[in-house]
């Protein structure tokens, strides 16, 4: 994986890993050891999952060799997250040797595919659970510690853990992400996630203003709604998105879509900062456009994954929109928000890809110019349609290649755009210290750049500062604190 970014916190590959900690629990005497890697949505469910045990007995603990139970949140998405989680499987049994009561589990979206191989054929873990089992958890320990293996790995057309208040895992105490989506209708070849994490559903709108209203009594000031789409969005009392249409007429009538609870959120935190993530293009309502207009507290910033700049390629990757239809939707993010920070994901190399397929995404690249963004080569992955219809047939050293060009290329449009702050006066909010200084502070402001500057007095995470921008490089802004905004 190859990113060009700010200290991009929605997938923040330095996180990878890190084990999670919650406060101490009174009472309970078992110690929980938990590890996510993937996506923001696997470091959300593992609060969920450390909320869950937490009620079973369970605190957390940051020593792997004292723990009772091992639990690592995985991710598919790409081979090298696999072959991560199976070195770290490894040393959870090698540490199993010295402390043969500890469990080992492993959850999330390697669960469903790789079950029989890791409890049966391996014989590396002691339970699989899948992103929708999570509340069986209790259950499966349960047979556990009656000396078999458990599994539930079924995905379900109901949950999603409205009712579960997700304890903070390492929080800032200032960010937070509150999930409002779960599964992904959308069957983009390259991609697992429809069949790991099953079909698209939302959640209850009040019960997700309840969580982001017991956030803001515990000192939070922003959060991010987050999703695999967020933009599909669809609450018309339950069930999944795909039998809408199938509902009566009064549900389909009040049903709330992205644009309406992104304006629900907004206007019932003005005071907080609101940030949404991941949009899928095809699904972007002009509606939420206006919504951001309208609220300020709504950050000028848009993840737009496009894949590819090719309007064949899309085709191949079942994309279900066009080049120039991505286009026309960044022309009107540029005409209605001029300030707004635009972020892609793109695949190099996709089967079949041309030179002129990818000189498609280089000049595409430059229409829009992306502040940052986050670029890979093509790797084929077990189970995909892509796996089963296309040859993985472009050369690594072509994908090597055409991969070096696109970052060069974000790289270039980053710093421009990075130098454009020089001299001006911006808004940040002060997440934390900066990673290479305690002695300066890392905001960020609502275009999601991240902005070191010295640390002064009466100043602490959590505040609104103005800053001058005095200096930058490609990733990041550094200035002077001016005031408290």
């Amino acid at each position: 994986m190859s990113r060009v970014t700010t200290e991009e916190k929605i997938i923040d590959a330095n996180k990878q890993g890190h084990p999670l900690s919650t406060d101490y629990k009174e009472g309970n005497t078992k110690k929980l050891y938990i590890e996510s890697y993937g996506c923001q949505m696997n470091m959300n469910d593992s609060e969920i999952v450390a909320s869950i045990l937490s009620e079973s007995g369970y605190n957390t603990t940051l020593n792997l060799e004292e723990a009772d139970l091992v639990m690592v949140n995985t991710c598919s998405i790409r081979e090298k997250a696999e072959q991560t989680i199976r070195k770290r499987l490894q040393k959870y049994n090698a540490i199993k040797k010295i402390n043969p009561s500890m469990k080992v589990g492993v959850l999330g979206c390697m669960a469903e595919r790789l079950k029989s191989k890791f409890l049966e054929e391996e014989k590396i873990v002691d339970l699989v659970v899948g992103p929708d089992a999570y509340r069986d958890l209790p259950n499966l320990l349960e047979e556990v510690n009656e000396g078999r293996n458990a599994v539930n790995v079924l995905l379900s057309k109901e949950e999603t853990y409205a009712d579960v208040s997700p304890v903070r895992l390492n929080s800032n105490g200032v960010s937070a992400f509150v999930t409002i989506t779960r599964g992904c209708d959308n069957m983009c070849t390259f991609c697992v996630v429809p069949f790991t994490r099953g079909r698209e559903r939302s959640r209850d709108p009040q019960s997700i203003i309840s969580e982001i209203k017991d956030l803001q009594t515990k000192g939070y000031k922003e959060i991010t709604l987050l999703g695999q789409n967020v933009d599909s969005y669809l609450w018309y009392g339950g069930g999944l998105k795909k039998d809408f249409d199938k509902a009566s007429d009064i549900a389909q009538a009040t049903a709330v879509g992205f644009a309406d609870l992104l304006k629900m959120v907004a206007s019932n935190f003005p005071e907080m900062w609101v940030r949404f993530f991941t949009n899928n293009p095809q699904d972007m309502d002009i509606e939420v456009l206006h919504a951001m207009v309208k609220y300020p507290n709504i950050c000028r910033y848009l993840h737009l994954p496009v894949q590819s700049g090719s309007t064949t390629v899309l085709e191949r990757m079942n994309r279900q929109h066009t080049r120039e239809e991505y286009m026309e939707l960044i022309d009107k993010i540029k005409t209605l928000l001029p300030d707004c920070a635009i972020s892609q994901d793109m695949i190099i190399g996709f089967c079949g890809e041309t030179e002129e397929e990818h000189k498609d995404t280089l000049s595409l690249m430059e229409y829009v110019n992306y502040d940052y963004g986050f670029m890979f080569s093509y790797s084929e992955r077990p189970g995909t349609l892509a796996e089963k219809k296309f040859p993985d047939d472009v050369p690594a050293e072509t994908k090597k290649r055409r991969l070096q060009e696109v970052i060069d290329l974000q790289r270039k449009m980053s710093l421009a755009n990075t130098q454009a702050y020089l001299g001006k006066t911006v808004v940040a909010l002060i997440e934390s210290n900066s990673k290479k200084s305690d002695q300066h502070w890392m905001a960020r402001n609502s275009q999601n750049y991240a902005i070191v500057f010295p640390k002064g007095e009466n100043q602490k995470p959590g505040d609104f500062v103005k800053i001058k921008i005095t200096d930058c490089t490609s990733a990041t802004l550094l200035g002077d604190y001016v005031s408290h905004s």
